[in-house]
């Protein structure tokens, strides 16, 4: 009688215990998160973190130029990556040529009337 309530709380010891170990290597991976990781989400959607806002919880994905706000705990893994540099360069255009363009398209129109 006392060798099965013995086995039980064994059982139930290291049952335990593998779970607050798993746990704890969750939360690690989630503290590791940080901007220009590489991660996957639970639905396997691939992408590279571009914001973490850690007073709703939530991150922001970067997925090909397509930004999506997640749930920190919707990461299954994380590697880690380098820094995604900023490509907020602004490209200038001539506005001469927007003009010529916008030119040679009226006179097309007045050639044809």
């Amino acid at each position: 009688m006392i060798l099965p309530l013995v086995a039980l709380v064994a059982m139930w010891f290291f049952l335990s215990r593998s779970q607050k170990k798993q746990q704890q290597e969750r939360q690690s991976l989630l503290d590791s998160m940080s901007v220009g990781s590489d991660v996957v989400t639970i639905g396997g959607l691939h992408g590279v973190i571009s914001e973490i806002n850690t007073e709703k919880s939530t991150i922001t994905l970067d997925c090909e130029g397509i930004f999506l706000e997640f749930d920190r705990s919707a990461i299954r893994t994380v590697k880690p990556g380098t820094v995604v540099a900023n490509d907020d360069a602004v490209t200038e255009v001539e506005v001469k040529d927007i003009e010529q363009t916008t030119e040679t398209s009226d006179e097309n129109s007045e050639t044809k009337e």
